[in-house]
């Protein structure tokens, strides 16, 4: 039984079933983050708008820059989703070259429970801290 234990902790890479579980979760998780983008960009390009707004003769000024500052920060937002698209992304790839889950820092396996919270991630919990200091 002990040697069950120690050979779990010197475990260099998740197993291929557990590896399909992570693939599932970023798999799901990529679906809503592309419709996310998707709704984001329609929202700061006007992709749907079907109104008289560039038609009309006056402009509210307040409504204008209310809009103009809404599209900023859409696009902020759709920037930061297109990033967060390419992590999982780049995760499949971990996955398919089964160096998924390996912490860049320590070459340790990250724990499972970080992986489901955050599929993406490169770095442990104690790797993460220590860029900090």
């Amino acid at each position: 039984m002990a040697k069950k234990e120690n050979k779990d902790e010197k475990k260099t890479r998740y197993s291929d079933e557990e590896l399909a579980e992570f693939k599932a979760i970023i798999d799901n998780k990529l679906e809503k983050a592309r419709n996310d983008l998707e709704l984001l960009t329609e929202a700061y390009t006007n992709a749907n708008e079907h109104g008289t707004n560039d038609t009309s003769p006056t402009f509210k000024v307040l409504e204008e820059g209310y809009q103009v500052l809404s599209k900023e920060e859409n696009s902020r937002l759709a920037a930061r989703q297109s990033k967060f698209i390419q992590n999982l992304e780049n995760a499949l790839v971990r996955i398919e070259n089964e160096t998924y889950g390996i912490c860049r820092a320590t070459g340790k396996l990250i724990p499972k429970e970080r992986l489901r919270s955050v599929p993406h991630a490169t770095l442990s919990i104690d790797a993460k801290k220590n860029q900090y200091k």
